[in-house]
């Protein structure tokens, strides 16, 4: 049997559930999930790896109108799995009715590869007006072959594995087989502090936060690590620390217990809070972020 390969990207509006999709597929929590809209900023590769396939799939930010420089170039990231999909998974939730850019949808309609219409979150309706769902998606999105499922519940998610593997191209694999995600250590690191921080405040406050891992020390007992939680506005630095820095430490400890989970090893988690005037719309401080190449 000849090897597969190929790349499935994940395209949607914010919240109708990509992360949760991705890691329920690759079976690992590589993207952090909140409740909030914009959890997703980057582009991440999580990749599926067995001995006649690798799936690569690629889990993208929530299609949004951009405000800012960095919506700009989260925007950028959905761009750019327009132009290395092997497959797209476009995922909607029951009432979504179209993407927040006619563009992108456009491109769907117009794609040369196939499109799976994946109406997630089917625990939440009832079969009536999932089939209004079904009706409506296959007058909107012809071209496209649907599919509901619960990625929460994991619901038909083996049906689309399935089918992903009779989709993808013929091809040798594209990582090393035992690679599961393109991102770094200190990419997770920074995500699951950010994840306590989305979790933890309210408003504006996780919007403007961006954080720098700057140490990253192993040992054979410990990891070792010190990150600085940059905001926007000299404001929101009191309100990330909090009374007597209670804040600060009920995201370090968050954040310190779900680390020694993703790492299976004991953490030692030093946080700092620094202003970085206007970061969002800064070609400079997006670059050392990652937000621009």
């Amino acid at each position: 049997m000849e090897h597969k390969s190929g790349f499935v990207n994940i395209i949607g509006n914010p919240n109708v559930g990509k992360s949760t999709l991705m890691n329920a597929l690759v079976g690992e929590r590589l993207s952090i999930i909140t409740p909030k809209a914009q959890t997703t900023r980057h582009r991440i590769f999580g990749i599926l790896n067995e001995p006649e396939y690798q799936i690569v799939f690629s889990d993208t930010p929530g299609v949004i109108q951009p405000a800012y420089k960095m919506q700009e170039h989260m925007m950028k990231f959905v761009s750019d799995a327009f132009d290395d999909a092997d497959v797209f998974l476009y995922l909607v939730e029951p009432g979504d009715r179209a993407l927040k850019d006619q563009g992108f949808f456009e491109k769907l309609l117009r794609a040369k590869v196939p499109v799976l219409l994946i109406i997630n979150k089917i625990d939440t309706t009832d079969q009536e007006k999932l089939e209004g769902e079904v009706d409506y998606w296959g007058e909107a999105l012809p071209n496209a072959e649907i599919i509901p499922i619960s990625a929460l519940k994991e619901a038909n998610t083996a049906y689309l594995l399935k089918r992903l593997i009779e989709l993808i191209p013929v091809s040798p694999p594209y990582f090393e087989k035992d690679a599961l995600t393109d991102k770094t250590e200190r990419f997770f690191v920074s995500e699951i502090i950010r994840e306590q921080i989305l979790l933890n405040y309210k408003k504006e406050i996780p919007y403007s936060v961006e954080i720098d891992v700057e140490d990253f020390k192993e040992t054979e007992d410990i990891i070792r690590m010190r990150a600085v939680i940059y905001v926007a506005r000299d404001s929101q630095k009191g309100i990330i620390i909090g009374h007597r820095g209670t804040m600060l430490k009920r995201v370090g400890i968050g954040a310190r217990k779900q680390l020694e989970k993703f790492f299976a090893k004991k953490v030692h988690l030093e946080t700092f809070v620094k202003v970085k005037k206007n970061w969002r719309d800064s070609d400079l401080h997006l670059k050392r972020f990652g937000y621009k190449q």
